[in-house]
């Protein structure tokens, strides 16, 4: 018999407050029954204590009471005196919970949404589009379209980057992808079997716990809260101490340039710890650098090389380009590539080809782009750090080395109730635990800073109102 914990369900339940209709007891009665009928919480799930789920989401224990008696006499709940209530259904049954991580992506209906970190299209993606023409579509069209790993040209086009940068890499250990989350899942797929561990930073890209989770990985996170960690989750003594154990991890899964959501990247000393120990213990590693690119450097030119000690690198167009944009790819050993592309064509034969002839075209605009969002990101930090000293001087945060968010400590708070109850106030954002393998980070929110200065008061007057109630 599975449980799901109060946070994790808490994550499942974002938006249900302010999109339903009736008294606060009936909209979450309905938004528990729906998450059965989806199978996002399988039919026979024990629920969290009615304390423990109220504490989360901000709300009167009586609420919750009131709920899961509408649930209980609808005959979709089963309580029994110590061994607490069960979910009943018509939805699949077995199998764990869902992690909902990546559940604020399904709802994006608040006034002042900060869920997201994702940028605005740059000017320049439109301008490649209209400068697409038949002489760029002429050679894909002469053949059936279906390229599983990518279009040679672009495969080419992305290898010839991490050459200039230093790193010597061919067409052939280049797959292109939908987007980095598609690249993520990929690898997971490929190198996962459930009940491997996987080390991770802690906190680290909500993402990739989720397609780890979804194998069945047993994640063990190094760094963040933990006595002695690194306080930007970054602990390679960590790393050592765990194989000085028995355990052998499948993987290890890094950010070191412009991490999310902390924002941070290692310096050069850090950068070869990691290398180091990463090496002599043989161990397969994956480097995110889906943020690399906005980095808050000055300049246009490329962000560091991804660590030497990489076997797989991710990264992508849509971060720095446009959301919108969904190509990324994985930068790996050529029989790795072929492994995984012979997963991702169970999944579809081609990314669209359109894209990555657009694609093409904006590699050629890299320093431009890099340029764009450094000068953009910078401002928008300022503005950020003015507000947030202003209105809520008592919340604490780092100065960035790049990405569109900061990783805000917010004092005496349990954010996990604080974002259930801004999205009653009409304001979405993402509490620190969504980004941690062990529901950490409660008292953390990833603030992306992004927006224009009057949004992103009137978020923060909310939200500083909802600190002091959660």
């Amino acid at each position: 018999m599975s449980r799901i914990t109060a946070s994790r369900l808490s994550r499942l339940l974002t938006g249900w407050s302010a999109d339903g209709a009736g008294p606060l007891p009936r909209r979450l009665a309905d938004a528990l029954a729906e998450l059965t009928a989806r199978g996002d919480v399988p039919t026979g799930t024990v629920l969290p204590s009615q304390r423990e789920l109220a504490a989360v989401l901000g709300v009167s224990r009586s609420t919750v009471t009131a709920a899961y008696a509408l649930l209980e006499g609808a005959g979709r709940l089963e309580s029994r005196r110590g061994s607490g209530s069960r979910l009943r259904g018509t939805g699949p049954s077995g199998g764990g919970a869902g992690e909902g991580r990546l559940a604020s992506f399904d709802y994006r209906s608040a006034p002042l949404d900060l869920s997201s970190g994702a940028l605005p299209g740059l000017p320049m993606v439109a301008e490649a589009v209209g400068a697409l023409g038949p002489d760029d579509l002429a050679e894909p069209l002469a053949t059936d379209g279906y390229h599983p790993q990518g279009l040679p040209v672009l495969r080419e086009g992305i290898a010839a980057s991490y050459r200039a940068a230093g790193l010597p890499t061919t067409a052939g250990q280049i797959l292109v992808t939908s987007g980095s989350q598609q690249a993520v899942w990929l690898i997971a797929q490929a190198l996962v079997e459930p009940g491997d561990t996987v080390v991770v930073e802690n906190p680290t890209y909500r993402g990739a716990l989720e397609a780890l989770r979804a194998r069945g990985a047993r994640i063990v996170p190094m760094g963040g809260d933990r006595p002695g960690a690194g306080r930007d989750g970054a602990d390679v003594a960590g790393l050592r101490a765990l194989l000085r154990t028995s355990v052998r991890p499948r993987l290890v899964y890094l950010q070191p340039s412009v991490h999310n959501p902390t924002g941070r990247t290692l310096d050069s000393a850090a950068r070869h710890g990691w290398t180091t120990a990463l090496s002599e213990a043989g161990l397969v590693t994956v480097e995110d650098s889906s943020c690399a690119e906005l980095t808050l450097a000055s300049g246009s030119g490329p962000p560091p090389v991804p660590l030497s000690s990489s076997d797989y690198t991710i990264g992508t167009f849509s971060k720095l380009f446009w959301g919108g944009l969904r190509i990324g790819w994985v930068r790996a050993p050529a029989p790795a590539i072929a492994r995984l592309g012979g997963i991702k064509k169970s999944v579809d034969l081609s990314c669209p080809v359109l894209d990555q002839l657009l694609a093409v075209r904006l590699l050629d605009r890299l320093p431009e782009a890099r340029a764009e969002r450094r000068a953009e990101l910078r401002a928008a930090l300022a503005t950020a750090g003015e507000l947030l000293r202003g209105l809520v001087p008592d919340w604490e945060w780092a100065p960035p080395a790049g990405g569109p968010a900061l990783w805000v400590r917010v004092p005496g708070a349990d954010t996990e109730a604080l974002a259930q109850l801004a999205r009653r106030r009409g304001v979405a954002v993402v509490p620190g635990s969504a980004f941690s393998a062990v529901d950490g980070f409660r008292d953390r929110l990833r603030l992306p800073f992004a927006h224009d200065r009057a949004t992103l008061a009137a978020a923060l007057s909310v939200l500083r109102e909802c600190a002091a109630r959660s």
